[in-house]
């Protein structure tokens, strides 16, 4: 922006001295020209009256001094025939100058004036000088010479002061677009200096304004989680003391485990609405988790489920552990979501193998089910044809991005849907 704001002003400034520098120009030569045209026609009036009436020698003696004097040949048509001064042959200028009239004409060499001179006894004199081409542009070019160097410092000047205000717009948008990226990058604190014109200055206190909407908005949010937080322990704890109080133990441990997976869900939603809403002191890719450990368990959780529904699960675990950069809870919740998936889109009795295995950038936890394959609305955050949330690829594919890794979503080629959730080390951003 700032080189064409310049290039635009030099332009219109080049457009400006050109329409009047030009016709200066042409005004200077005009009057060069005019200039060394009077002048050498003042100094041949002044031999009229010598002419006129004097004899041969005091003409040419006087035609001699003045040709001496003035540097132009001069030369003196008689009526007679004789040539006094300068031997120039008879020219249609002086012919026409005998006939009584007095002219300028352009030569090759320069200018040409002719003056008749009447009264003598014999006829019609006339009188020639020749102005020089170096004469009737004497000066011109040195004042093309300062012209140029004039428009040149213009245009210098014009340059000088369209950068000056190309920064006084630029430094603003330029702040402006860094606040926008500190503010992406979560650091709500940044704020825009207004400066520059009234619709900068606008858009700066705009964006500051939208900043503390935000910082608003994600402590609202964060007071709103914390609130549902509270709403649940008392639930929780209920739950807790009915499993605790179920007459089979395999029951209690069941719904135990199943209200421990909910109270992590619950707390990590709040950790991460924390996060969200200030800036973390320490770098959240740190939190590690063992993958076979986590697989292992949230399997054999589903499995009890599996049995209920006549499904078989197959499991295939790499050997551990096998750290990934994700917090124990979110691959947890990711894992459920990805089985919770099999369970909510696939008919009952329908098969699953859930496979964990090493590769070279991290892990990679696979779900392959026989089932009907992936619904189109699963593939889009917050929509699905199964009457659910929508978010549970979401979440799974959010904790692969928190490890530095992916979620791919294929088919079989024998039917059914392939998940496969790819896992970075600890440490990768």
């Amino acid at each position: 922006m700032r080189r064409r704001l310049a290039l635009l002003v030099v332009a219109t400034t080049c457009l400006t001295l050109v329409a009047f520098l030009v016709p200066l120009a042409l005004l200077v030569r005009t009057v060069a020209e005019d200039r060394a045209t009077v002048r050498a026609t003042a100094d041949v009036q002044g031999l009229v009256p010598v002419v006129g009436t004097a004899d041969t020698t005091t003409i040419r003696l006087t035609v001699e001094q003045l040709a001496a004097e003035s540097g132009r040949p001069v030369s003196v048509f008689l009526p007679d025939g004789t040539v006094l001064g300068a031997q120039e042959p008879r020219t249609a200028a002086v012919a026409l100058a005998a006939r009584g009239q007095s002219l300028t004409a352009e030569l090759d060499g320069g200018r040409e004036i002719v003056i008749a001179v009447q009264g003598r006894p014999d006829g019609t004199g006339v009188i020639r000088t020749v102005v020089p081409r170096a004469d009737i542009t004497a000066g011109v070019t040195r004042s093309w010479l300062v012209l140029a160097a004039l428009g040149l410092v213009l245009v210098l000047l014009s340059l000088a002061v369209a950068d000056r205000l190309a920064r006084t717009l630029v430094r603003p948008i330029t702040e402006l677009s860094s606040v926008s990226h500190r503010l992406a990058n979560a650091e709500l604190t940044a704020r825009a200096e207004p400066a520059g014109p009234p619709e900068l200055r606008e858009v700066a206190a705009a964006l500051n304004h939208l900043a503390a909407r935000i910082q608003v908005l994600l402590r609202e949010e964060r007071e709103q989680v914390a609130d549902l937080s509270h709403r649940l322990r008392t639930p929780l704890t209920a739950l807790r003391l009915e499993a605790e109080s179920l007459p089979d133990p395999a029951d209690a441990t069941r719904v135990a485990s199943a209200v421990d997976a909910l109270e992590r869900a619950v707390t990590g939603l709040i950790r991460q609405a924390r996060w969200r809403s200030d800036p973390p002191d320490a770098d959240p890719g740190g939190a590690t988790a063992d993958a076979a450990a986590i697989v292992g368990e949230r399997v054999a959780f589903w499995s009890v489920l599996a049995e209920d529904t006549g499904r078989t699960v197959t499991l295939d675990l790499a050997t551990g552990p096998l750290p990934v950069g994700v917090p124990a809870d979110e691959l947890a919740a990711a894992v459920d979501a990805l089985l919770g998936n099999v369970f909510a889109h696939t008919p009952e009795g329908t098969p699953f193998t859930v496979r964990l295995t090493r590769e070279a950038a991290g892990v990679a936890v696979t779900v392959h089910d026989a089932g009907p394959g992936i619904p189109a609305g699963l593939i889009e955050r917050g929509a699905s044809r199964a009457g659910s949330t929508g978010l549970g690829l979401d979440i799974a594919r959010r904790a692969a991005q928190a490890s530095g890794g992916r979620l791919d979503l294929g088919a079989d080629v024998e039917g059914g849907a392939v998940v496969t959730l790819r896992l970075g080390p600890p440490g990768r951003p």
